[in-house]
């Protein structure tokens, strides 16, 4: 995975790599190695979006913000 990799531009190369695993002629050892890219790119995909549903504030009755 590289450093510095926005949430976007994540799910854009998973997109890419959806895409190149449906064509019909990609080689075994390439769908391999695009799968396991795959499923690294969705490892940090879902940490990426835990971190965030931790991070979210939600207002209470009283007008405070609690964390969600």
């Amino acid at each position: 995975m590289k450093d510095g990799l926005t949430l976007e531009e994540a799910f854009d190369r998973l997109d890419d790599i959806v895409k190149q695993l449906e064509s019909e002629n990609i080689s075994l050892e390439d769908a391999f190695r695009d799968y396991k890219e795959g499923m690294d790119v969705l490892k940090f995909c879902s940490e990426s979006i835990d971190t965030v549903e931790k991070n979210v504030l939600q207002l209470n009755e009283e007008g405070e913000t609690d964390v969600f």
